[in-house]
């Protein structure tokens, strides 16, 4: 970037091969900035940025009027304190929260400049390697490279996208090249089913994320169209929100919108010190508006790449690095810090309290089923009884053991009860009637959801049906309840929920245990 007599002229890390190009460019992201604006529904309410001041000729504002400018701007910007006091925030010390009237724009073009450029040098040098980002070529526009590998972007962005939503990188990366490997393209996912698309997602959590992507995937392969390119389309999609959009259109085919994270969040909030709850509606569109006044008009995608980057590795919650960070030079937040020892960069965004996760109880019962008459506990000889959740809801249409719901924590006898009603409702099973081997209490474990603390009581049951395999059988897949038997091999292939999975566990360990136990009596017994 250089600055020179009054005059700008930004050259950033790309360069232009003539002043006429640059006007170009630069009045393109002006239209398009007031179309994402349009879209938002804000233009009539919010000032957009306005890019037709920047030139090669002498600025018409002289840097007195814009210093007086900013000391004008300073004296109405204000902070909600308790009650209705409101005072200057250099003088409050500890930030408080403030109103979204607060917020103010980008308004200095050169301060996002000089943001853009570095954010931009910092993520060319210092860019994690990943296997869904790939090098744009040096053609600016993406219609210069060939179609299918921009529709193949765009695809390795949607499913990366969407897979890190709530997940960390180091988990993705294994899941992401694990489905490039089975589905390589759109036309491949839109053919799988969802079976084979929930065995592939099992364990990464937040499983509505792949229905909705083979849901959206069979929807883009029926219109017969193009891969939708800008956010109106992709936002048509199922399963595809804001996010999710503004990151393919402008990583895949380098349309001029934002992209709002945690981590954007983040360094913006920092970058202005915002103290205002990034919760709250009007916050977050003042997020996304601020995002939209940072994206650079030749490399979106690479801008907010950049921006979701430096909150992930510099600008992070709790341990940021500032010496570190590209743009502490422009962060309030960090200048905040320096002058009062009240203030930390930490503080920003306002911290809010997560509400705490309701308790559930649930009881579940691992049902063996022995194919031999003789009634031995082989595994070569078992089947698992699994059943199919239903099709909408907390983990719809995932394979897990038969469980049930209660209030409370109950106790072993009020837990067998409602078991025993279940599996006599469901699947005509009474364990009353039937040849039971055993039936033992394995624990409990706890399993987390985003909203729910789920205490699971674990029982394993081995029964031998002596005849009634066949009745069993027949009922398999019913209009009330889908269920299946499977051998206890297969189900170590399966794509288990991570809920599921530690029951299985819990049950695998049992088993080795009580084994260990009876094989040292019937030592000690033959021994004596």
């Amino acid at each position: 970037m250089v600055i020179l007599h009054g005059q700008l002229k930004v050259l950033c890390s790309y360069s232009l091969r003539d002043d006429s190009e640059f006007e170009t460019l630069k009045n393109q992201q002006q239209q398009q900035y007031n179309n994402w604006l349009t879209m938002a529904g804000k233009s009539k309410k919010k000032k957009s940025l306005n890019f037709s001041n920047i030139s090669d000729t002498d600025s018409s504002t002289s840097s007195e009027e814009e210093e007086k400018k900013k000391k004008k701007r300073r004296k109405r910007r204000v902070v909600v304190k308790r009650g209705n006091d409101r005072t200057n925030p250099n003088q409050t010390g500890k930030p408080t929260k403030s109103s979204v009237l607060d917020i103010e724009d980008f308004s200095d073009e050169l301060t996002v400049l000089k943001i853009r450029a570095s954010l931009l040098d910092w993520y060319d040098a210092n860019q994690r390697v990943l296997p869904w980002r790939k090098k744009r070529g040096s053609s600016i526009q993406p219609d210069e490279e060939d179609e299918r590998q921009t529709f193949k972007r765009a695809y390795a962005v949607w499913v990366s996208e969407i897979m890190l939503q709530q997940t960390k990188v180091a988990t993705v990366i294994d899941y992401y090249n694990r489905w490039m490997d089975k589905w390589p393209s759109l036309q491949h996912l839109a053919q799988a089913t969802q079976e084979e698309v929930n065995e592939m997602w099992a364990g990464l959590g937040y499983y509505r994320r792949a229905r909705f992507l083979l849901e959206g995937a069979k929807m883009v392969i029926e219109g017969g169209e193009e891969f939708p390119r800008t956010v109106p389309q992709l936002l048509k999609v199922r399963g595809i929100g804001d996010y999710t959009a503004g990151a393919i259109a402008s990583i895949a085919f380098n349309e001029s919108v934002p992209v709002v994270d945690g981590n954007v969040v983040r360094v913006i909030a920092r970058l202005k010190a915002i103290s205002a709850n990034p919760k709250e509606s009007e916050t977050i569109k003042s997020f996304w508006k601020l995002a939209g006044q940072l994206v650079d008009p030749f490399r979106p995608g690479d801008l907010n790449q950049a921006l979701m980057e430096l909150g992930a590795t510099i600008c992070t919650p709790t341990s940021p690095s500032c010496s570190s960070c590209p743009i502490s030079e422009q962060c309030h937040a960090f200048s905040l810090s320096k002058n009062s020892q009240s203030v930390q960069v930490i503080d920003y965004p306002l911290k809010v309290i997560k509400p705490k996760p309701r308790r559930e109880f649930s009881a579940v019962c691992v049902v063996e089923i022995l194919d031999d008459q003789k009634g031995t506990c082989s595994n070569m000889s078992s089947r698992l009884l699994l059943v199919k959740r239903p099709e909408e809801g907390l983990l719809a249409g995932l394979w897990e053991f038969p469980s049930v719901l209660f209030d409370g924590e109950g106790d072993l006898g009020t837990r067998r009860k409602v078991m025993d009603q279940y599996l006599k409702k469901s699947f005509e099973l009474d364990t009353r009637n039937c040849n039971v081997i055993s039936r033992e209490e394995v624990g409990d474990c706890i399993h987390i959801f985003s909203h729910i603390r789920l205490r699971m009581y674990v029982e394993l049951l081995v029964i031998n049906l002596n005849g009634e395999e066949k009745i069993l059988s027949e009922k398999e897949g019913n209009d009330t309840v889908a269920w299946k038997c499977i051998s206890s091999n297969a189900i170590e292939g399966m794509g288990l929920t991570s809920g599921v999975r530690k029951v299985y566990n819990m049950i695998q360990q049992y088993k080795q245990k009580t084994s260990l136990v009876y094989s040292r009596k019937k030592k000690n017994t033959q021994t004596k």
